[in-house]
């Protein structure tokens, strides 16, 4: 990994609560993700995907851009099960995605920040907890919500929660829980730069014990520092699927990359 893609953030360290999850094989490359030949359309309307192809390995940050409207977080509801597909084939852990083991080996955070205001925090992780049939555990929430500034506030209603502290309780959800996969989409909008970091640095050590995120972004200079591999959705066709480095060796950054491709097909239109 590049130095430019390293967080440096001097007299900060920090231990995971969890340090290990059942459902991870640590040392060992895995497909965690297959989705092929996705196609997928609103009603009658023109497709919003068409024929996607999209793999996310076990220890892999996995980029995926686009404008809006490019069809990002239709294929995370497809791959989450929210929405069904007629065309194509998406496999998580060698499981079908309907099934009861690929469900409960992937967690889906949302772009909104719509929780149950009449739960306190600590009430709603126990009960995204009792859906994988796993029980909270209360020092761990009480050490991520003092890492990311929210000291002592997960005995509180939600419904005195900030915008940006409803999508940080959502990314501790993703952390207690440990899911062999995980998919953020636009999660990271909304909140703090301090927190951004420390869950970048949370992200990178998921990674280590084996696990595959897939992180839907408009932040290109997030992704240059934490993603190994960048997916560029344009109209629901997949334009790019290469490492960060390989693209930014061939274009020089995400956003340059974005620009370039687009303006190419605009222009044959």
């Amino acid at each position: 990994m590049h130095d430019r893609r390293r967080i440096e953030r001097s007299g900060i360290t920090w231990q995971s609560p969890i340090v290990s999850n059942q459902h991870t094989m640590k040392g060992v490359t895995y497909m965690l993700l297959d989705a092929h030949d996705i196609t997928y359309a609103y009603g009658a309307g023109k497709p919003a995907l068409t024929d996607v192809h999209l793999q996310v390995s076990s220890g892999e940050i996995h980029g995926l851009i686009g404008p809006n409207g490019s069809g990002k977080s239709t294929l995370m509801k497809l791959i989450s099960n929210l929405l069904h597909s007629k065309k194509g084939d998406i496999q998580i852990s060698g499981h079908e995605h309907q099934s009861l083991a690929a469900r409960t080996s992937l967690m889906y955070l949302a772009s909104n920040d719509y929780l149950p205001e009449f739960l306190t925090g600590l009430e709603y992780l126990r009960f995204i907890h009792s859906l994988y049939k796993e029980k909270v555990d209360e020092n761990a929430v009480a050490e991520y919500f003092k890492r990311y500034q929210m000291t002592g506030r997960q005995h509180d209603l939600m419904e005195d929660y900030s915008h940006g502290m409803r999508k940080k309780t959502q990314l501790i959800a993703a952390l207690l829980l440990r899911r062999p996969l995980t998919l953020i989409d636009e999660t990271l909008n909304g909140i703090d730069i301090d927190a951004i970091y420390t869950f970048e640095r949370d992200m990178r050590t998921l990674r280590d014990e084996g696990c595959g995120i897939l992180l839907c972004s408009h932040d290109f200079a997030l992704l240059e520092r934490c993603a190994d591999r960048v997916t560029f959705l344009h109209r629901g066709v997949v334009l790019e699927d290469d490492t960060t480095d390989a693209l930014i060796e061939r274009f020089g950054t995400l956003d340059a990359m974005v620009r370039k491709t687009v303006d190419e097909i605009e222009g044959d239109l």
